[in-house]
């Protein structure tokens, strides 16, 4: 099956979703299929099966890029499209679909309303953004065939069915070398920017200055941290890839206070390398993150937090086991089968209701 995944996240930049579609594409690509991705040009050389579409800097958010157009006449023949988000190489891959008449999936990433009361200096601005962009995405997703999302945080009023993007369990899991065999050490590895509220960690390290704390990542507010971070707290770029199963395995837990994650998968990753996870209870961590395999704690209680933390450290607990649920490979079963179905009859759809997406999961 020729398969087209349509985004606007893709490298260099490194966040979840592009880290996604890396590894599903490479799963895909193991059982037999072709995977194409069409993305935003940038500073990255395209592999095979990889087309750039030209685009500009992005000034509203720093390592991002503002897609311009691609002919679709230039794009390969596809049996199916897969658009990864409703910017504008979404807009491509569904106007792509519609003139080839092709099957369509989408799968949400990211709740894209939250960034603007974050980044728009503005807070009344920010709202009547979101209010205008809510209705106007769920229109979007509502001319696809099927609809994915991590979890049930969606917040869009359409049917969709719930598939984790999974995690690689192969790769993510404890490792002999230790980076900090003599001390205690808290860390944190994703992106450095507004809505991972990793100041938060910096107020939680104060508070705690008999431990170390290691921050991995890079992001717009990277100087900003830095300038506020206390004695106890590293800062360090991004980690190659091959590296994060030992960091995971590393650090005696990772501590998160994001409010816009879809699933977090630095949390499972961290999880099934044995490490606990401290959250926030919000979505999606109110679903993913339990007494098996964390703690969580009300956002912005510096003292809830720094129990919870506490608390993880001294309680042992099964975290691999507790993730493997997430399973990359059980993802692209029920995937492959989400291709062959819309395929075979978009008019017999399966629903978020059917028990066979996840059966046994208490999260579905």
């Amino acid at each position: 099956m020729k398969i087209g995944f349509f985004t606007d996240s893709y490298f260099p930049e490194i966040d979840g979703v592009t880290y996604t579609i890396k590894l599903w594409r490479e799963e895909l690509e193991r059982r037999g299929h072709e995977v194409y991705v069409v993305y935003p040009d940038g500073d990255y050389e395209p592999g095979d099966r990889e087309f750039p579409v030209p685009s500009l800097p992005n000034p509203f958010y720093a390592g991002y890029r503002i897609p311009l157009f691609r002919r679709p006449s230039t794009l390969p023949e596809l049996d199916v499209v897969h658009c990864h988000g409703p910017a504008s190489i979404g807009l491509l891959g569904r106007y792509y679909a519609r003139k080839h008449d092709l099957p369509t999936i989408y799968t949400h990433h990211t709740p894209l309303e939250e960034y603007f009361h974050q980044n728009v200096k503005f807070e009344s601005i920010a709202t009547g953004l979101s209010k205008l962009y809510v209705p106007l995405e769920t229109a979007f997703l509502r001319s696809f065939d099927i609809i994915t999302a991590s979890t049930g945080r969606i917040e869009r009023d359409v049917e969709h069915i719930q598939l984790p993007v999974g995690i690689d369990m192969e790769f993510f899991q404890p490792t002999d070398e230790d980076w900090y065999p003599d001390r205690t050490v808290i860390g944190y590895s994703g992106r450095l920017s507004m809505e991972k509220n990793v100041h938060e960690i910096l107020r939680v390290a104060k508070e705690l200055p008999e431990y170390e704390f290691v921050i991995v990542g890079d992001g717009p507010y990277r100087g900003r941290l830095e300038r506020n971070a206390p004695d106890n707290v590293e800062l360090r770029g991004f980690l190659p890839r091959e590296e994060l199963p030992v960091f995971y395995s590393s650090i005696d837990t990772f501590v998160t206070a994001s409010t816009a994650d879809t699933l977090g998968l630095s949390t499972l990753e961290a999880n099934a390398c044995g490490t606990p996870v401290v959250a926030a209870d919000v979505a999606p961590f109110d679903q993913t993150i339990g007494s098996e395999n964390g703690e969580r704690f009300a956002y912005d209680d510096l003292e809830a937090m720094t129990d919870s933390i506490e608390k993880a450290l001294r309680t042992d607990r099964d975290t691999r086991a507790a993730v493997r649920k997430y399973d990359v490979h059980r993802t692209l079963e029920n995937l492959e089968y989400l291709y062959r179905d819309v395929q075979a009859s978009a008019d017999e759809i399966p629903t978020a209701s059917e028990d066979r997406w996840f059966s046994g999961d208490s999260q579905h």
